[in-house]
């Protein structure tokens, strides 16, 4: 059963350890009840990918990578975050999670996507059945760019560490009072609001756009600083139409490669605390260029890997563009 999208493989990819799902098979009864609550959320059908056994019908004939890159073209990645999935060396983190991160900030939508209500939400819903080590927390903390938000199914009591059961609803000692249900469900919701938000991709959304209204005044007294953002976003909202006029008549001009990624705005003020600021004009332009239909923008994720790039003269802009294919 194909994506609910054109041009996509699966709507769901789920990627997990081998490990995670013997004995009590976990991750398959998880899979099972999902399916089962994805019919009562979606009114169209969903279909999911999960490697279901470890070759997953490979053959040594067969090209692994280029087998699982067509499968990876999907909407939204679920990574089962256990106590083993973090590690550089396996072979779910190398193929799968890193390699959707690679498609999926290249393709037309990117790794984040806006929500009806304004936020913001990853393409990557990590779920957690286990308290993972620091460790491991870092380096995925690291790849995402960001706190992972996961949804948990984790039995957490006295030198206890293990996956959320159904049957643990009636277990009264889990100090993390979760209901395997009721988690289902969560993922389910999550799973509407992203994949709702990647079908009307595109559309005006009926919220102030995120990244400058939403920016905290850490010092609303200092009438002179605010007049001074006022004056700068006014500049930059100018800049801005006047690009996207710009770019819209040159894209009748002439079939050009129309794709552009806006890297991180520098605070270059003597205050530090004003770096929020910044952030906030690179998501606005971003935003704004969005609009432009005939233009392949890249993700603001994608784009605040060179956050600190030029700055330390560690790659020059052509570097970068060729890296991003813009």
């Amino acid at each position: 059963m194909p994506s609910q999208i054109d041009g996509f493989e699966y709507d769901i990819f789920i990627s997990y350890r081998q490990k995670d799902n013997r004995g009590e098979h976990w991750v398959t009864d998880f899979i099972k009840a999902l399916r089962m609550e994805l019919e009562a959320t979606f009114k169209e059908d969903v279909s999911i990918y999960f490697d279901e056994n470890p070759l997953d019908g490979l053959l040594e004939t067969h090209s692994v990578d280029k087998s699982l890159e067509g499968k990876l073209r999907c909407l939204v990645f679920i990574p089962i975050l256990s106590q083993t999935y973090c590690d550089p060396k396996s072979y779910a983190w190398n193929n799968e999670f890193l390699a959707f991160n690679t498609i999926a900030s290249k393709d037309s939508f990117g790794l984040d996507v806006k929500l009806p209500n304004g936020n913001v939400a990853s393409r990557v819903l990590p779920v957690r059945i286990h308290e993972i080590d620091a460790q491991d927390q870092t380096i995925l903390e690291k790849e995402i760019h960001g706190k992972a938000r996961s949804i948990d199914f984790i039995y957490h009591a006295a030198g206890v560490n293990r996956p959320l059961r159904p049957d643990d609803d009636r277990v009264r000692d889990n100090e993390y009072k979760t209901v395997y249900r009721n988690q289902i469900n969560k993922v389910a919701n999550a799973l509407k609001e992203i994949i709702g938000a990647l079908k009307n991709h595109g559309q005006p959304a009926a919220t102030i756009p995120r990244g400058i209204v939403t920016a905290p005044i850490k010092n609303p007294a200092s009438n002179k600083k605010s007049k001074i953002m006022i004056s700068v976003l006014l500049v930059v909202a100018l800049i801005s139409i006047y690009l996207l006029l710009r770019m819209q008549k040159q894209a009748y001009a002439s079939p050009i490669d129309k794709s552009i990624a806006v890297l991180p705005f520098e605070n270059m003020s003597k205050e530090p605390d004003q770096k929020y600021f910044s952030d906030g004009m690179t998501e606005e332009t971003i935003n704004q260029l969005t609009k432009v239909k005939e233009l392949r923008v890249i993700s603001r994720t994608s784009s605040m890997k060179y956050k600190n790039s030029m700055t330390a003269g560690n790659e020059s802009i052509r570097d970068i563009a060729r890296q991003l294919g813009v």
